[in-house]
């Protein structure tokens, strides 16, 4: 067999890809309540508003959650060495609500901005406890690892929530803690371009990524500054988390779902699987927000809503194909 025809699969898979992304793409520019068609965005100048100050947004916003929640989930799932963690079942999400809560109580006309900050302060620390904690558990019993994310991240979405009923607060909490797409307008998703940078600065630590799963000892021995690599990657994971919590709210199952899928079909090497891990997130997003435009048309179901499903069934599918397989 040929070089060529080796990699003829591998190709029609990335076009089959590409293909979906950008139908998906294009179908969320024209699924809305406002009727809109080719021929009216060309002749009609409210149709070319209504898209570049709503449906480009939207769709911009989604492509860009997706992707970064996914990198986030993949490279979480490089911190603790586990498959079945990501920043929404780790407290991460969690942590990050908590944060904007504590800003809107001490600055409650803090711009968005203000917001991330405190809320990527806050996810640090917590996947920061979370990560310590994990590391304490037994290596050969690795499904105790999501138990105890379910558990810490319980604990600290129960403080949030206290705090805000205490505070009242919860309307607010409820809206960083429920992913929708319904309010994003041109000038209030900008921020998640910034996420859109996280991704790629993951990108170009790959390979040092790649050796940190191995384990500290490992790691240290090939000539890795463990350490360094390990704060960033906490850092990666926080923001991406905090920026998505601020603009989006949280959605869950993106950076559980894509990694699992793409490591099964195209192994562990994050170099050469990130870019899919992205375009798998971005499309699951994608997808998941236009079902949730029309499941119940012209009223929305919140994409958070609707990844609580499919993102289940997706992940038992995973889970038990894997079972099988074993």
């Amino acid at each position: 067999m040929t070089v060529a025809a080796a990699r003829c699969p591998d190709f029609m898979l990335q076009a089959t890809g590409l293909a979906l992304l950008l139908a998906l793409t294009t179908a969320s520019l024209f699924v809305g309540v406002g009727a809109l068609s080719m021929r009216t965005l060309f002749s009609d100048p409210e149709a070319l508003r209504l898209v570049v100050v709503s449906r480009l947004p939207r769709t911009c916003a989604a492509l860009l959650a997706g992707s970064a929640l996914a990198i986030a989930g993949l490279v979480m799932q490089t911190l603790a060495r586990n498959r079945f963690v990501e920043p929404s079942t780790a407290g991460t999400a969690q942590s990050a609500a908590l944060g904007i809560l504590a800003v809107t109580l001490l600055w409650p006309e803090a711009p968005l901005g203000w917001k991330a900050l405190g809320a990527a302060a806050t996810a640090l620390a917590g996947t920061a406890v979370f990560l310590a904690l994990v590391h304490r558990l037994p290596p050969t019993q690795p499904f105790l690892v999501p138990l105890f994310g379910l558990v810490y991240g319980g604990v600290v979405g129960a403080a949030a929530t206290f705090a805000a009923w205490r505070l009242d607060l919860l309307q607010y909490l409820e809206i960083w803690t429920t992913g929708e797409f319904s309010g994003v307008l041109r000038g209030r998703y900008e921020l998640l371009w910034v996420a859109g940078a996280l991704v790629a600065l993951a990108w170009w630590t790959a390979d040092r990524l790649t050796i940190l799963s191995m384990g500290r000892d490992v790691s240290i021995g090939l000539g890795l500054n463990y350490a360094a690599v390990l704060r960033l990657g906490l850092v990666i994971v926080s923001a991406i988390t905090a920026l998505t919590v601020v603009v989006v709210g949280t959605i869950p199952f993106v950076g559980l779902v894509a990694p699992n899928l793409i490591s099964r079909l195209a192994g562990e090497n994050l170099r050469g699987t990130l870019p899919w891990v992205a375009g798998t997130g971005a499309a699951l997003v994608l997808a998941c927000d236009i079902a949730g435009r029309l499941i119940r048309f012209p009223y929305e179901i919140p994409v958070g809503t609707v990844l609580g499903v499919v993102g289940a069934v997706l992940f038992l599918g995973l889970l038990f194909s894997r079972r099988g397989d074993g």
